[in-house]
């Protein structure tokens, strides 16, 4: 199952809108990396973790 990490899930004074989503270790790297790129974060396996802690499950498309 496809997962997402969702910005806006998070506490943030940049009201960062940006929505992750592909297989799980896909996102855990991308979240991750933006994480660091645009918030300012150390990356590590604390940082993994806690991405991998906020992930939910994709909603099914519905056709």
């Amino acid at each position: 199952m496809r997962k997402v990490a969702d910005c806006r899930d998070m506490p943030s004074e940049s009201g960062c809108t940006l929505t992750i989503t592909g297989e799980e270790e896909e996102v855990v790297r991308a979240a991750s990396e933006h994480a660091v790129s645009v918030h300012g974060h150390t990356d590590g396996a604390e940082l993994r973790d806690g991405v991998r802690g906020m992930l939910k499950d994709e909603a099914p498309q519905h056709v």
